[in-house]
Order: C-alpha cells, then structure tokens, then sequence
C-alpha cells in the first residue's frame, strides 16, 4: 500500500498548564481535539525549569541521532501504555548543522553559533532580550561584523559568517561549553545561562568559560558607541550591545528519520541536508505539504515521513503576546490541522504525528485512520500537559 505520514513539529504549542484553561477555553480547535482524543502516546518528556536547551531542539537532535534516546519502559511497567519517557539531556549541539543550512563548509572542526543581542540593564540584573526583537537589518549586521572580526580572530578563532544574522566561531579553546539557547534565556536574567563547561560551580568559571567572558566583553567595548548603535538608538530602536553563543557541536553521522523535511529554520535545514532528506520551505497549506511529501513503501515507514517544524507561535509566547499565540494557533487549525483530519477520515493522509512541546516539555502522539474510529478515547488537549 501507498501512503502518506506527516509528522508535525510545533514549538511553543502548550502553554504553562496554570494559563492553559484561560488560553485555551475558547479557541475553537476541533480538529486538533478530535487527533488528541483518539491519538496514541509515542513518547513524552517533562523536562525542568533550568534546562538550557529548548525541547524541540532536544527532540531533533534525538531525532536525527545527535543525542542518544533512552531505552523505553518495559511493558508491564505501571505508566509504560505505549509510551516511551526520554533522557532528560541538555544538549542540542545543532551549530555545524545551521552552519550547513547557511551554505557553509563546517568540516570537522565543533562550532558554535553567536548572535548579536541586545542585554538590557534592569534594577540589578542584567536581562537578554531575544535576536529577533532585535530586528538588525543585514547591512547593520555587516558594520558590526566588520568591528567584531579581528577581535575574533586574534583570539585564535575561526569565524565564518555566511548568514548576516548568524556567525559562527571555531577552536580549540570553546571546546566544552555549554550555552543556552537565546530563545531559552531571553526574557531572563543572564547570570544563569551564560556558557559554563561541565562542573563549574557557581563563582567559579573555568578557562573556558572566562575566555568566552573575554572575548564577549572586548566585542561589547568595540561596539559601544559605534554608529550602528547610535543611530539605533536615535531612531529609538535597541542597540546590538552583545554577542550570545549557542548550540555548540560538529556534523556527526544521522539517521535518516524523514525522507523530507519542509522547515524555515537553520537547524531542521541543516539536519535534512546532512541526513540527505529532501529539503523545503515551510508549505502554505496542507493541501500543498501533501503534494510533494514522499509515498511511505511497506516497511519503510520511518524512511517515508515528512516532517513539517512550524514556528509561527514562538515569538508570540516568548512575548507573552497571548492574542498573538491564539491567532497563530487558530491559524494552524484551519490551515492544517483540519485539512489534516479531513485527509485522514477520506484516506489520502495514512499518518498524522504531531509533536507539540511547551518551554522545557513535549509530547509526541500518533493518530492514523483507524485510530479515528476508536471512540472510547477521550484524551483533552488539556491532559497532555501532564504527560
């Protein structure tokens, strides 16, 4: 039999479950209770409050085989029922991968990705506002390059900058530090979440670490009141007054868990290039992701899927922009989530996986045809933010 699989990955999909009843009481979102109710767990992680990386981060860099996944539960443990709880790691070393996305050449050598941030100065902390809210304009991004450069370099460090927005650095000395996500830290006070190697304690960085603060500061000097930033903040924009590191790691060999890949971000592009998935943008419509997604063969379920990242609802919740997040929510509903369901009820979708994750949790349920027709589940979107 010829069929299709659609899995779908969705950032920021659950909201804080003490938000959850107000956000979601209203929305009108049949179809996406209609999956939920009749879905099958596949796996499920909790995650923590402190964690550095972002779950759906973790979760490609599992997917793909970056990071191990633990064993799942035996079958007659008390709380196994089809699921599988995954190791709570915090790594997504994704920076050679968005490298690759970008149309850079990583090589070997481990990389990080720095960003240009603004670090705003609250009462008594020091506060990092997301790369996006930014909004620096390419040509502002060069200027600043340009200053950043040769502070870089004469540190020892391999730097390439195919993407204006994105940089990415190498060597020996950033080996071993672990960073935090932007996404993950912004919004927050910066103290925690700053690179660190395994074991440091706090007040006590390490080589590396201090060479990071370093290098971090003598970009934050060489920027301070360069004419990017004045005119910026003439116009009554932010300043790009720092640097922010992330998703340090090298190309590794993956697996290959989806023929195709349709996302706009680096990372899910770089992990589809380096797995030799076919690579797209994110479709408009469902209507349109079916259409070029492969047919599944007869035991190669997992090499025929297709995996869709959306990422319309992540500004909107990191800002707290609840209008926003229900909007882009409503929106996926009417131009996927539905056209899903319908697909699945006529026969031309055989798989739907949706993988929705929160800020440190995500949850991984599959809902084929058959599964439409086991009317006794009663699952609620609500009662996923419990497993």
């Amino acid at each position: 039999m010829h069929a299709k699989h659609l899995h779908l990955l969705i950032p920021f999909a659950i909201p804080a479950a003490a938000n959850a009843t107000v956000l979601l009481g209203d929305l009108e979102l049949s179809a996406l209770e209609k999956l939920l109710q009749r879905a099958s767990l596949v796996e499920s992680e909790a995650g923590d409050a402190f964690q550095r990386t972002l779950p759906h981060e973790r979760w490609l860099a599992r997917e793909f085989g970056l990071l191990n996944r633990s064993a799942p539960p035996s079958a007659n443990s008390a709380n196994s029922a089809n699921s599988a709880n995954t190791a709570n790691t915090d790594e997504a070393p994704l920076a050679a991968h968005m490298l690759l996305a970008d149309g850079g050449t990583p090589g070997d050598a481990t990389w990080a990705c720095i960003e240009p941030v603004h670090i705003q100065i609250a009462r008594d902390h020091l506060v990092l506002i997301d790369p996006d809210a930014l909004a620096l304009q390419p040509d502002e991004a060069a200027r600043l390059l340009a200053e950043a450069r040769p502070l870089i370099e004469e540190l020892g460090l391999t730097l390439l900058a195919p993407n204006p927005l994105r940089w990415y650095i190498s060597g020996a000395a950033m080996g071993g530090l672990l960073s935090a996500s932007p996404l993950r830290a912004s919004g927050r006070s910066v103290e925690i979440w700053l690179p660190q190697t395994t074991g440091d304690t706090p007040g006590k960085a390490s080589r590396r670490s201090t060479f990071w603060m370093k290098l971090q500061n003598e970009v934050q000097m060489a920027w301070f009141e360069h004419p990017v930033n004045e005119a910026r903040e003439q116009s009554g924009r932010l300043a790009a007054n720092s640097i922010w590191l992330h998703s340090q790691g090298a190309l590794a060999p993956l697996k290959r868990p989806f023929a195709a890949v349709f996302s706009d971000a680096p990372a899910a592009r770089g992990l589809a290039l380096a797995s030799q998935a076919t690579g797209a943008s994110l479709p408009a419509t469902l209507a349109e992701a079916l259409e070029h997604a492969p047919t599944v063969q007869h035991g190669d379920k997992a090499q025929g899927s297709t995996l869709l990242q959306f990422d319309t609802l992540t500004m909107p919740f990191l800002h707290e922009d609840w209008y926003a997040w229900r909007a882009a929510l409503s929106a996926l509903e009417r131009d996927f989530l539905a056209p899903a369901l319908a697909a699945l009820t006529k026969g031309t979708l055989d798989k739907l996986t949706l993988t929705l994750c929160g800020e440190t949790s995500f949850v991984t349920l599959n809902t084929t045809r058959a599964d439409l027709r086991k009317f006794w589940r009663r699952r609620t979107f609500a009662s996923i933010l419990s497993e």
